[in-house]
């Protein structure tokens, strides 16, 4: 117990007195960013988990990998197209910005959109069972979230509204919203999703272990669940920039429309199981 308390106040004490650079290596006009490093491990590690839950379907690391490659290409494309819808102004402004992938703009609502695309086109093309990619793709998917989010830390990029916290992070100035100058410490809102996707990949591999009693779509519906209430609940902090309609942030109404699918979903699921059950003991 001390020795998790000494590894959780020191963790606070690096958030709250490092200042992160955007730039991990300079090699002369080349710079290595660590929001593309931050991707490009939290895919990484996504691959490795997905293989080895592959196994049991005798699927082979090749078909996942070659998976892989059709989900980062619908994944990005459809992040970044939603990125630039929300924030059309600015790159109507600046056009060429829509290149400049490494200073974040990836939305992960877009990812998912594009990635399921992707998918189906992938299951429809080699004729494999969509919703079992699908329970493989969404156990592995917040592990990469969970990575990837570090790399809006570099950035200084979607901190939350300013906090006096021992876990608070401080913002350069040149990167704090007007209104905010004043203010140096701010809510890890990256750090908040971060957490809550690795509980979230936790929970889903027990699901998947247990898939006698969760079938793949459930494990799926699990997931869009589990991660839109984190994201409903994280875009409280968030002091970012978003369109506002009826009250709420647009990432929020998303996910909260996605809920309320899945809400729809498990009720009839669970109301044709009590069913079933109840024809079983007639």
């Amino acid at each position: 117990m001390l020795l998790a308390m000494t590894i959780v106040n020191s963790m606070f004490n690096f958030l709250h007195t490092f200042h992160p650079s955007p730039i991990l290596i300079s090699l002369g006009p080349i710079n290595i960013y660590w929001y593309g490093v931050s991707i490009v491990l939290g895919i990484l590690s996504a691959i490795a988990v997905a293989i080895y839950l592959a196994k049991p379907y005798n699927l082979k690391p090749e078909t996942i990998i070659d998976l892989a490659a059709w989900l980062i290409i619908g994944g990005l494309v459809g992040a970044r197209l939603y990125d630039i819808g929300l924030e059309w102004q600015y790159y109507s402004a600046q056009p060429l910005d829509i290149l400049k992938v490494w200073q974040g703009g990836l939305a992960i609502h877009g990812a998912i959109i594009g990635g399921l695309i992707a998918l189906w086109l992938y299951a429809k093309k080699y004729q494999q069972n969509f919703w079992q990619l699908a329970a493989i793709v969404a156990t592995s998917l917040p592990l990469a979230q969970a990575v990837g989010r570090w790399g809006n830390y570099f950035n200084q990029e979607l901190f939350g509204y300013p906090a006096n916290l021992p876990w608070g992070i401080p913002i350069d100035l040149v990167h704090r919203p007007f209104g905010y100058l004043n203010f140096e410490y701010f809510q890890p809102t990256f750090l908040y999703e971060s957490l809550g996707n690795l509980i979230i990949f936790i929970i889903l591999i027990f699901f998947h272990f247990h898939k006698r009693a969760t079938s793949y779509e459930l494990q799926v519906t699990s997931y869009l669940f589990m991660y839109s209430s984190l994201r409903f609940t994280t875009e409280f902090f968030r002091l970012d920039a978003t369109p506002v309609i009826f009250g709420l942030r647009f990432p929020q109404l998303i996910s909260l429309l996605i809920i309320i699918f899945c809400l729809i979903y498990f009720i009839v699921k669970f109301s044709r199981k009590i069913s079933q059950n109840t024809a079983l003991e007639k």
